[in-house]
């Protein structure tokens, strides 16, 4: 299967969103979590930042989740 960076950006901000909104957190709230600015949050969520691993391990513990259920996630 070949997919766009850009495609994988999008459902994988969509996928964070939807677990932190699930978690009941805001941006802010899962933000101060993991100890980034609530900016950096929102620019993952809508896909206009190519985070880095050591981020979403931050995210992932902030949501009490394994890192490798960030990236499971139906492609659209």
């Amino acid at each position: 299967m070949n997919i766009s960076e850009e495609t994988f950006l999008v459902n994988l901000g969509i996928h964070i969103r939807q677990l932190r909104e699930k978690k009941g957190l805001s941006q802010q709230g899962l933000a101060d979590d993991c100890n980034i600015t609530k900016s950096q949050i929102a620019r993952i969520e809508v896909a206009k930042l190519n985070t880095g691993v050591k981020t979403l391990v931050k995210i992932a513990n902030a949501l009490d989740i394994e890192p490798k259920e960030l990236l499971d996630f139906p492609l659209k």
